[in-house]
Parts: structure tokens; sequence; C-alpha cells
């Protein structure tokens, strides 16, 4: 019969190939930060400059699936639950978006404006063999049928 540190091993090394365990344990964090938020004490009022800010921030969070991530941002800065009009965020920050793949977050067409300084760059932040790559919704999976392999080095 298995002991409990056997069974306990197992479960979480099952839990961790599903890509369960990060997503309960986000969970979690954020339960336990909605029960700790004291709401009797005011959150000071979102500066315009902050609205802006953390609609960059949830963009690119939401993006980049970390969902949890967002919800908390949310709910601890005080942001709309709705996200802001992307049109309306262009125009607030005086940008620009020639790229037609409009899912790209602003945040990394900023970032490329700053590292590479050409409005070409505004137009596809992953060109040029930057280390800025879309996210692979394959990361971290298993191919079906195969099992992975521990390698130490």
């Amino acid at each position: 019969m298995a002991t409990v540190a056997e069974l306990k091993a197992v479960l979480k090394d099952t839990l961790e190939k599903r890509g369960v365990l990060g997503h309960l344990k986000a969970r979690i964090r954020a339960e336990v930060f909605n029960a700790l938020n004291d709401e009797s004490e005011p959150r000071p009022p979102l500066s315009h400059e902050n609205l802006l800010i953390n609609e960059l921030i949830r963009e690119y969070l939401e993006f980049n699936k970390y969902k949890y991530t967002a919800s908390v941002l949310i709910s601890e800065s005080g942001q709309p639950v709705v996200p802001l009009d992307r049109q309306f965020l262009i125009r607030e920050l005086n940008a620009f978006e020639e790229s037609k793949d409009n899912t790209i977050p602003l945040l990394y067409g900023i970032l490329a404006h700053f590292l590479h300084g050409t409005k070409e760059d505004l137009q596809n932040p992953f060109s040029r063999g930057s280390s800025l790559q879309p996210p692979n919704p394959d990361l971290g999976r298993q191919p079906s049928g195969r099992r992975q392999r521990d390698v130490t080095t």
C-alpha cells in the first residue's frame, strides 16, 4: 500500500503534467487576496495615468493568458472590469498602430519603439529577429502519446 507521501508526490506530478497545478496555485492566491482585502480601507482614486498604465498591463496579461494575474490587477487597482476601447487608448497615448494585427498588445509596440526607435518597428514588434515572440499556446504541453523524459545535467 502506498504511503501518504507517495500519494502526495504522484498527485503533484500528475497535476503538474496536466498544467493544472499552476492554475490552482494562482486561484488560491487570488482567493486569499480577496479574503484579506480590507474593504473598509478606501482605495485611492484611480488617476488618468494609472488607468492608462493599468490598461496596457491588462492587455499584456490577457494576451499572454495570465488571467488570474489580470483578475487580481483589476480587483486590487479598481480598474473598470470592461476593458477600455483600444482606439481610445491609442488616442490617449498619442500612439499610432499601423500593424494589421491589432491583437498584439500596445505595450509590445511601445517597447519595440524604445528598443529600435523607428516607425517601421511599430508595425510588427515581433519582426527583425526580436526576442519578443508571440506566445506559443502549446508551450509547456506534452505532445499526445508521449511521456516527458527527465533530463539531468
